[in-house]
């Protein structure tokens, strides 16, 4: 289901401003950036679980993507599973990527299915891949938000990493002109399961290898302890975020585009540079 949301007039100022046995826990990366995993940047704690710290073992290539650049009322296409469609909130317009809309001061044309994920179909609708397929190619979105999926966690890691990239490399033609942003799976329950864990890595590493960035709730620790009851519904919202929750998310994700706007030029195991340098 798509849906167009615009920011309220004069509202608002642009503010754009693992875990497991199996594949062990993954380490929040300390790469400078708050709420944003830049998995190419040398750090010196180990690499994500999961992932060779000499970058082998199959891992993709690392590139390093430029700062962020959107106009100045962009027009975002925020695409996901049922944390997308606004699952929980008191209506689904409160949720999240509708949020979005007044916090980056343009427009956000939401597009969540719940259950959808890379490899397992929805329940409004088919599968990422062939939901991307249908997309309006009308649409000249600024920026695309890509988000989760955990729905895709029961379904194993044989095929997923093929999956996203046919997905991504469909969106990519979709809308060539568009900056991607993926944003990671978020933990609906604590502590993060392997398999969300294992998604993270694959995502993270998957991303990296095309330059896009990368934002990653589970490695950041967006959603502890702490503030789990605050954020996520466990009682009719069925471990999705709540009100409050979605308008917390919304919160993060701007954030982290801000920080995206001003990261500095990094080459792949390489020093930064800020970008007007």
């Amino acid at each position: 289901m798509i849906y167009s949301h615009a920011m309220k007039p004069l509202a608002t100022r642009r503010r754009l401003g693992a875990a497991g046995i199996v594949f062990a826990l993954l380490l929040a990366v300390a790469a400078g950036v708050v709420g944003v995993w830049r998995p190419w940047t040398p750090v010196p704690s180990a690499a994500p679980i999961g992932a060779a710290a000499d970058g082998s073992a199959g891992a993709p290539a690392m590139i390093a993507p430029p700062p962020l650049a959107l106009p100045d009322h962009p027009t975002v296409l925020v695409f996901g599973d049922s944390w997308t469609y606004g699952s929980a909130a008191t209506v689904p317009t409160l949720g999240y990527a509708y949020l979005l809309a007044d916090l980056l001061g343009g427009e956000t044309i939401v597009d969540g299915v719940r259950g959808s994920g890379y490899l397992k179909p929805g329940l409004d609708g088919p599968t990422f891949g062939e939901r991307i397929a249908l997309l309006d190619l009308t649409l000249t979105p600024d920026l695309v938000i890509i988000q989760g999926s955990i729905n895709d966690r029961a379904s194993g890691a044989a095929g997923y990493r093929e999956a996203v990239t046919a997905a991504w490399d469909a969106l990519t033609t979709t809308y060539p002109d568009a900056t991607i942003v993926v944003l990671g799976p978020a933990p609906h329950e604590l502590p993060v399961g392997a398999a969300t864990a294992r998604i993270d890595v694959d995502l993270s590493e998957l991303a990296a290898a095309r330059g896009w960035w990368y934002i990653s709730p589970v490695a950041q620790h967006w959603i502890t302890d702490q503030n789990y009851l605050d954020v996520i519904d466990v009682d009719l919202g069925r471990k999705h975020p709540s009100a409050e929750g979605h308008r917390y998310l919304a919160e993060k994700v701007a954030a982290a585009l801000d920080e995206l706007r001003a990261a500095p030029v990094t080459e792949a195991g390489g020093s930064e540079t800020t970008s007007d340098e």
